[in-house]
């Protein structure tokens, strides 16, 4: 019933009570005459204070859509809005929780293109000055054959870039549903091997591999090798000729651990705490990458739960040691 009906009744009824005990009593009818005028006022009173409630949240939700200030629905919890403001007011963080997420995807892939775009420019510049070069007539072929080569590396190194940085930019964006499968890391370590091998042996770098018993760990082996292959990359970019890369891998009750090790140069000790920043680049050891394979290698770790952690060894060289914890620590 509306409030309307509702007022209509009250008037009805109180006219009928009066009719009806004047028919018996005038003193009667004036109490319950008077009683009836004083229900109406109240009555009046709490329907207009209800009213300007319901107008008020109008109001405060109105702002809301508008994006003011934050709201505060405090006041209407001694009145019977109170369960409708609890809601309106959960429904407002829920807005703000999702308007704020939207801004923060929204900057997010404004800086993954910038980034791209800038690491993009220096390769694109190489690759547009050498066709410049090979449209030469007078170019003998040994020179173009070298040209080719030039672009293919280039072209094959902005292919890594791009793949490396979507596939980055799906596990920051929790896009990525990782296996949980038993990952034998004997096969990890081939399968992470065989791309490298032919660069390794064209740098006349020896790969060597350890791996004691049949170390397993849950995870998902396409992400892991990738991130494993960008860790062998860089361990062979910043190893001399006739150095050595070693990956040794071995288990115990609380994890399964994969070391890489090279006899390059080290890592120098204020860049460290850096080495795993994406797009981090110095005038060091990063100076000829991009700056994003060790920052895709450790989110894919960390993401399955494990851990990548970087030294130097005592006797020269790098290290970078990943865990995989058979029990929560």
């Amino acid at each position: 019933m509306t409030d309307h009906k509702r007022l209509i009744t009250h008037v009805i009824l109180s006219i009928v009570s009066t009719a009806g005990c004047a028919f018996f009593s005038i003193p009667c009818a004036v109490i319950v005459l008077v009683m009836s005028a004083a229900l109406f006022i109240l009555y009046g009173t709490t329907l207009n204070t209800r009213k300007k409630h319901v107008l008020k949240l109008c109001d405060d939700i109105d702002r809301i859509l508008r994006n003011e200030d934050q709201i505060l629905f405090d006041e209407y919890k001694e009145n019977e809005l109170s369960v409708l403001s609890a809601e309106v007011h959960k429904m407002t963080i829920r807005l703000r929780e999702q308007n704020n997420a939207l801004k923060n995807e929204k900057q997010f892939a404004k800086e993954a293109l910038e980034d791209i775009s800038h690491q993009l420019r220096t390769p694109l510049t190489s690759v547009m000055m050498i066709l410049g070069l090979m449209r030469s007539p007078n170019l003998d072929a040994k020179s173009r054959m070298e040209y080719l080569r030039e672009l293919y590396e280039l072209l094959d190194r902005m292919k890594w870039l791009i793949e490396t940085m979507l596939s980055l930019s799906r596990i920051e964006a929790d896009a990525v549903n990782f296996a949980k499968e038993t990952v034998s890391c004997r096969e990890l370590i081939e399968r992470s091997l065989e791309p490298v091998s032919v660069t390794a042996e064209l740098k006349n770098i020896e790969l060597k591999t350890e791996i004691t018993g049949d170390p397993v760990f849950i995870g998902d082996i396409r992400y892991t090798s990738e991130a494993l292959l960008n860790l062998l990359k860089n361990a062979i970019e910043h190893t001399p000729e006739g150095g050595t890369v070693s990956v040794t891998a071995g288990g115990s009750n609380i994890s399964t651990n994969i070391t890489i090790t090279d006899t390059g140069e080290g890592i120098p000790e204020n860049e460290l705490p850096h080495i795993f920043e994406r797009f981090y680049r110095s005038s060091e050891y990063t100076k000829n990458g991009y700056g994003i394979g060790l920052a895709f290698a450790q989110k894919v770790i960390k993401s399955q739960e494990g851990n990548l952690k970087a030294s130097n060894r005592k006797d020269g060289g790098a290290k970078f040691e990943i865990s995989f914890y058979k029990t929560t620590i």
